[in-house]
């Protein structure tokens, strides 16, 4: 198979209407700022990335972790975190008691593997 060939095959899953999905799903918020929405979340992807990186190499090839370093990646998680909140007019307190909330009632006495494993219907 030629790669023109391989990339006709894989664009049949690809309808071409992402961009209208994303204006469309935004719609509703018209505090939102597509540009920032994307991206804060391709930030987010490569900020992820590299802490990733760092407790790969940490465990699997016996780097030194550097702490200094690993926390100014949590730091730029969170300035991306931040910037969603911005570009989608979100307050990051509500997130934050949204999250909270959805954890103390998925796990009432505390994380639980059998809880985590056998979630209810619409607990996501």
């Amino acid at each position: 198979m030629t790669g023109q060939e391989y990339q006709e095959l894989a664009m049949r899953t690809n309808d071409g209407g992402c961009k209208e999905r994303l204006k469309t799903a935004l719609r509703g918020n018209q505090t939102a700022d597509l540009g920032e929405v994307l991206n804060a979340a391709l930030g987010l992807s490569g900020e992820v990335g590299e802490l990733n990186d760092m407790v790969k190499k940490y465990i699997f090839h016996k780097t030194p972790m550097d702490e200094a370093h690993f926390k100014k990646e949590i730091g730029d998680i969170l300035w991306y975190i931040a910037m969603m909140c911005h570009a989608c007019g979100y307050d990051i307190e509500d997130i934050m008691q949204i999250n909270i909330d959805k954890l103390r009632a998925r796990y009432p006495e505390g994380f639980d593997t059998v809880r985590a494993n056998n979630r209810s219907a619409g607990d996501i």
